[in-house]
């Protein structure tokens, strides 16, 4: 598939299933922005992807997911450069770290995984509309099956776990890649989106695990881990409301393939009122 002339955002691009997925929309032609919040790192990454080849475009944009100014700002720019966007693929994400609150004053976790990515998402909506054929793919993880969506806790109001922390922002993302897309259907708009997640790949994203928990496992490569999410961008077979990621046993490895939705994603109650929750959270307005 030949991209050129078509335009892409790929946040946390400049390591991991990031650095992948713009590696391979770069390859096949593409303009995509390393969206990143430590330049010197994104300038790296591009350098690199440069020496692979690769016949589209690479341009560093600063976001730090963590702050809703800069991501409102990062946005901006975009809007005042571009005149298409095809692609907005929010992956940037962090897991299990130490306790902390974002600028914003949200739990780390749920405000970078979450709140900034539907912040962007909104910021983003017009462009990504009125550009036909237009996707948007949101990245959850295995880890959203067990969790669940707290009300009580995005302000680490209770005792911090690590673990329930990171599940509540994936399950969070899947969430919202579902209600957006129904929004976007009921509307009458032709934008997509949809979700996909890596499996058990080896990334940045395990920095902070138990070393003897992270030997037990059995990783793909990032590059492999990445093909979900590049599947859900571009093949013809990938539709609105699909969820993609790794075919083999419990979806940890694989060829990509439709991955399964916990029964608590599919709430339409919990969805509409976490989606309202965001809306108020962030300040941004979608149109529906």
């Amino acid at each position: 598939m030949n991209l050129s002339g078509k335009t892409a955002i790929v946040t946390g691009s400049n390591t991991g299933i990031g650095y992948e997925t713009t590696l391979g929309l770069y390859k096949k032609g593409a303009k995509v922005y390393v969206a990143c919040r430590n330049e010197e790192k994104a300038l790296n990454a591009i350098k690199r992807m440069k020496a692979d080849g690769g016949t589209g475009e690479l341009v560093y944009g600063h976001l730090d997911l963590a702050s809703l100014q800069s991501v409102k700002a990062f946005a901006d720019r975009v809007i005042q450069t571009e005149s298409r966007l095809d692609l907005l693929i929010n992956n940037a994400g962090i897991m299990i770290p130490p306790p902390s609150k974002t600028e914003d004053g949200f739990e780390i976790q749920w405000g970078i995984n979450f709140v900034g990515h539907f912040a962007l998402t909104g910021h983003l909506y017009d462009l990504l509309e009125t550009t036909k054929g237009s996707r948007v793919v949101t990245l959850s993880s295995n880890a959203h099956r067990s969790a669940i969506i707290d009300f009580d806790n995005f302000r680490l109001e209770k005792e911090y776990n690590a673990w329930r922390e990171y599940g509540q922002s994936k399950l969070a993302d899947l969430i919202f890649a579902l209600e957006f897309e129904k929004r976007l259907r009921k509307n009458g708009k032709q934008l997509m989106s949809l979700a996909s997640h890596p499996g058990y790949s080896e990334t940045d994203l395990q920095k902070y695990m138990d070393k003897d928990m992270l030997a037990s496992l059995t990783l793909m490569t990032a590059k492999d881990g990445a093909q979900p999410t590049i599947t859900a961008c571009l093949s013809e077979e990938a539709k609105g409301g699909q969820y993609w990621g790794p075919d083999g046993h419990d979806e940890q490895r694989g060829k990509p393939g439709l991955a399964k939705i916990s029964p608590v994603a599919l709430d339409e109650t919990l969805n509409a009122k976490l989606w309202d929750w965001a809306k108020e959270a962030t300040g941004v307005n979608f149109p529906f």
